[in-house]
């Protein structure tokens, strides 16, 4: 009986390839793909387009049904950049663009900090933690974001984030919670 040839895969490349693969999933990045939240928002991804010279794509936060504003999310760096935000039409261009989340996986203790036109986001992966919400039972990463601005201002929330899925669960700087519900 003769054994079928085996193809010898150097370490590199496969670490590559999962790294890869890893990217693709570890923030949802399909046009059309939708969160309905406990407060009554839903976040939408629309298709990517080309601003500045950038390829984004917008989240849109719809309250009532209607479009209140879009995040112009950058997924080329392999994790995700928030590049601006549109409200009724005009862009607030962030250069460079502040990162939301590096390219992952995240790790407990990992901190990440970029700064843009004196708003500074510095984002701390706090614990791994099992939590329910009226969309599922989840084992998600807490992350602490801390916004601060040049003039002194600034707040701290909290926000429950999934590989693969996103934010489950958001606790605002007031203490105010808003549930992933779908």
């Amino acid at each position: 009986m003769r054994l079928p040839a085996v193809k010898f895969v150097p370490a590199l490349a496969v670490a590559l390839a999962l790294s890869s693969a890893l990217a693709s999933t570890y923030f949802p990045r399909e046009p059309g793909t939708t969160w309905k939240l406990s407060n009554g928002e839903v976040q939408k991804l629309a298709a990517p387009l080309t601003l500045r010279g950038v390829k984004v794509t917008p989240l849109q936060h719809v309250i009532g049904g209607k479009l209140v504003s879009e995040d112009l999310l950058d997924f080329s760096s392999g994790g995700v950049q928030l590049r601006g935000t549109r409200v009724q039409g005009r862009v607030a261009w962030y250069e460079p663009p502040l990162t939301l989340y590096p390219k992952g996986p995240l790790a407990v203790g990992q901190t990440w900090r970029s700064t843009s036109g004196g708003t500074t986001l510095t984002v701390q992966v706090v614990s791994q933690q099992a939590l329910v919400t009226g969309g599922g039972k989840f084992n998600a990463l807490l992350l602490r974001n801390e916004v601060t601005t040049a003039s002194g201002g600034g707040s701290v929330n909290f926000a429950y984030f999934v590989p693969g899925l996103g934010t489950v669960r958001y606790v605002g700087a007031n203490g105010g919670t808003v549930d992933l519900l779908k």
